[in-house]
């Protein structure tokens, strides 16, 4: 399914333009992060969320371009979401994740365009 990609205008305190509309959320994370002989497992929160990735507070070392899973569960229920991410920027324990995404993978669009029309209809943006 084509997704229509729009340009939305930045935000107070944004001064980019952004591909998708941001919406606020309070989602519990779970983030794995693969580091040498060992893999971390840290609870976490997610508080903005679109299309393309989403803002999350863990209390781990990570770096721009690292690697991570993220996984939470949407706030109305449901099975478990779950992608692999890269970091794109970080502000302390704040990272700006980005999701990598197999658009081939219907179930994984489907969920991810449900939590996103369920945080529209209750004016989350």
């Amino acid at each position: 399914m084509y997704q229509e990609t729009k340009i939305v205008a930045p935000e107070a305190g944004y001064p980019e333009l952004r591909r998708w509309t941001r919406y606020k959320a309070r989602l519990l994370t779970c983030v794995i992060a693969k580091k040498p002989m060992k893999a971390l497992i840290i609870s976490g929160h997610g508080s903005e969320i679109n299309h393309g990735g989403m803002r999350i507070f863990a209390g781990i070392e990570l770096a721009v371009n690292d690697c991570i899973r993220v996984t939470f569960t949407p706030p109305y229920g449901g099975a478990l979401m779950s992608y692999d991410c890269i970091i794109r920027d970080r502000s302390g324990y704040t990272y700006g994740v980005e999701f990598i995404r197999d658009e081939n993978n219907g179930e994984q669009t489907g969920q991810m365009q449900r939590l996103l029309d369920s945080l529209e209809d209750f004016n989350c943006k």
